[in-house]
């Protein structure tokens, strides 16, 4: 594969002009890191729709009661206001890799030295409509998390009115939780988790999954190894051919690539992703770094990376790989305050385990809230 050369500067007087594409948690290190020490010579611009970064880790504790809005966002303002970069609130709806532009939902154009995507998961409405018939129309997605969190109040109310039948599709480890936090908020709605041919939390150790699917049985939540294939008013059809009786389906599928990906010219992985190298590097276009969702992989370990390597590429300096830790902790929240984890091999549950998920959850906001 040929890899695209180091750009030619396009920003004004000579100056480098790096563009950092969505607010996920390595752009926030980045962020911090750029607070501390400034690039010279560098023009930095963020693209980023929402004026506050929500924590996707805090979402069921949102939805049960433990938290309030503010306390699982980060406000941007401050964090641009501390670096003095330039932000600009918009989508992207097209990147060219090649000639170095992203195409804006106003209609504008930006163009770019060195480029670092960072961006949310997404649920690409469209195809999934494609996959689910009527989703768009029935469905509550969990995604984008800020329009989720604006409407789960009105089902909360819809909830404690009278009984509500749930469904939520998706079993990975965000199903599970939403799960578990719906049957805590609404204790007598009839709940259920459509996980597809997988069992519940099958991306999980062993261990953690007989955990996982003891305590689910415990809280009476229903789980169907069924998937949706279409969604109306009232029901779910399911691959088996029968219905199942729903007012609210909330869809937890897994992330998709964003459509704009598919014609960038970037090269991008299997799943449609972004291909990068051991160094978040972009395998086809070398001033283009990708970190976190957007290339498949859990957002909060690609950070470090990304923080020293797209600084030292710009600088020529040298870049260093990513390693990814072969043993990591593991936590998802129960409901009730309670938690099931596993470290490697061990597993573990109760509710220090939902106190210690807390904790890092809190920590980790507080890390980029503005002193007081």
């Amino acid at each position: 594969m040929t890899v695209a050369t180091p750009p030619t500067p396009h920003a004004a007087h000579g100056t480098r002009h790096i563009v950092l594409l969505g607010a996920g948690h390595a752009h926030l290190q980045m962020l911090a890191q750029l607070a501390a020490r400034p690039l010279p010579g560098t023009v930095v611009t963020l693209v980023a729709p929402h004026s506050h970064q929500m924590a996707a880790s805090m979402i069921p504790g949102f939805m049960v009661g433990h938290y309030a809005p503010q306390d699982l966002t980060i406000a941007l303002q401050p964090l641009v206001q501390r670096v003095g970069i330039r932000w600009m609130t918009q989508r992207v709806t097209a990147l060219d890799a090649t000639h170095q532009t992203l195409q804006l939902d106003d209609g504008s154009n930006l163009r770019f030295d060195w480029l670092s995507v960072n961006t949310s998961p997404t649920q690409d409405r469209l195809r999934v409509e494609k996959t689910i018939p009527g989703s768009n129309e029935h469905a509550l997605f969990v995604r984008p998390l800020e329009s989720f969190a604006a409407l789960w109040p009105r089902v909360t109310e819809m909830g404690d009115a009278r009984p509500l039948r749930i469904a939520v599709i998706g079993a990975g480890t965000g199903g599970v939780e939403l799960a578990f936090a719906v049957r805590q908020r609404l204790p007598q709605a009839a709940v259920t988790l459509l996980c597809g041919p997988t069992p519940p939390a099958a991306h999980c150790t062993q261990r953690m999954q007989e955990r996982v699917t003891g305590l689910l049985k415990r809280r009476n939540i229903t789980v169907l190894q069924e998937v949706a294939v279409e969604i109306k008013s009232g029901f779910i059809h399911l691959g088996c051919g029968a219905d199942l009786a729903c007012d609210v389906p909330l869809l937890a599928t897994g992330s998709l690539p964003p459509p704009w990906l598919a014609n960038s010219g970037l090269a991008l992985n299997d799943d449609g992703f972004i291909a990068v190298d051991t160094t978040q590097r972009s395998t086809s276009h070398s001033y283009i770094f990708a970190a976190g969702d957007i290339c498949g992989t859990p957002d909060r370990t690609s950070g470090p990376a990304l923080t020293h390597n797209l600084p030292a590429a710009v600088e020529g300096g040298t870049l260093k790989p990513h390693v990814p830790s072969t043993t990591t902790l593991n936590v998802l929240a129960c409901g009730d305050n309670y938690g099931v984890g596993s470290w490697g091999r061990y597993s573990f549950q109760g509710r220090w385990v939902w106190w210690l998920k807390d904790r890092m959850d809190r920590r980790f906001i507080a890390k980029y809230q503005p002193s007081k």
